[in-house]
């Protein structure tokens, strides 16, 4: 668990060699992603804020490196990026590469290039009855939907569309998955309420990963299959939206705010890094400028609420 108190201004940025040198072995990153300019600091809110989640929310491999390695957890993930912007009296950020709903009761397993690192304790045990903000991102390992991405990656042009083997039949397997997911996010966000009562529940939802037709070969998807994973994004994130508007949270969209900064967008515009990335980041993940901007959008949702 990483507990911080955060002071009332951000922190210089750091250049962890550390973390550059695994983002370099495990991804062949290049520079850094820009820097979103960062407003001005907020006036002590007295939030008690909790962030859990997967990777989508942890950052894995954006400089700098805090917590469980295995978690790639960042210094500027978003669930940091909104703390630091809400100057909020404490921050618990246990938010994990590969968590799905089920570490939030249960321990993780963690391991670095196959190599185990420990366990990680379940993500609610951060909870208590006096947090004041919970943020949230849950699905991507539900549904396996990095996994698919990947298993679509193809060079060839004249490819047989993996869409035809995830929906063989007239059945789409994602569709299935995501409607099993519905009843796990939903029991995530009443088990959220019952431990922390006084807490305003943030659902966030997940980003515009490809434009609309895709952008064969620069990212290596057939366009038929990336209008799917995309499409299949979008199903995931209603999921998450219906089960915020039913069980007393609110839903945040990062999916409409964030086109045109998908991983087809030139590299300063991108928000999510493609089955190579640009900038220190994984693959398919966000990147720094992503993740700050998702901090700003989630802000602003927070002000208007």
């Amino acid at each position: 668990m990483n507990s911080t108190r955060l002071p009332g201004t951000r922190r210089p940025v750091k250049r962890s060699l550390g973390a550059v040198a695994l983002a370099g072995v495990l991804v062949g990153a290049g520079t850094g992603a820009a820097s979103a300019e960062p407003g001005p600091a907020a006036p002590a809110s007295g939030e008690a804020y909790v962030a859990l989640g997967d990777s989508f929310a942890s950052g894995p491999l954006v400089p700098d490196i805090t917590g469980p390695l295995a978690c790639g957890r960042s210094t500027h993930n978003y669930p940091h990026e909104l703390a630091a912007r809400l100057n909020v009296a404490s921050f618990k950020d246990v938010t994990c590469s590969g968590a799905s709903t089920k570490h939030t009761t249960e321990p993780q397993s963690g391991s670095v290039l196959g190599l185990p690192t420990g366990t990680e304790p379940p993500q609610f045990d951060a909870l208590s009855p006096d947090t004041t903000l919970v943020t949230l991102t849950f699905g991507g390992n539900d549904t396996g939907l990095v996994g698919v991405a990947q298993n679509c990656m193809t060079l060839d042009p004249g490819a047989t569309p993996c869409k035809d083997r995830y929906t063989q039949g007239g059945v789409d397997q994602i569709a299935q998955r995501i409607e099993e997911f519905k009843p796990r996010i939903a029991a995530v966000l009443d088990g959220i309420h019952a431990r922390s009562p006084r807490a305003r529940v943030v659902a966030v939802g997940y980003g515009d990963y490809i434009k609309p037709g895709g952008c064969f070969p620069l990212q290596p998807v057939l366009g038929v299959d990336a209008d799917y994973l995309q499409a299949s994004v979008d199903r995931m994130n209603g999921a998450i939206a219906q089960a915020a508007a039913t069980h007393g949270a609110e839903y945040v969209d990062l999916r409409t705010p964030s086109k045109g900064h998908d991983a087809c967008a030139a590299p300063g515009d991108r928000w999510i890094e493609g089955f190579i990335p640009m900038h220190l980041a994984a693959p398919l993940h966000p990147n720094r400028q992503g993740e700050e901007n998702y901090a700003r959008i989630i802000d602003d949702q927070l002000q208007k609420g």
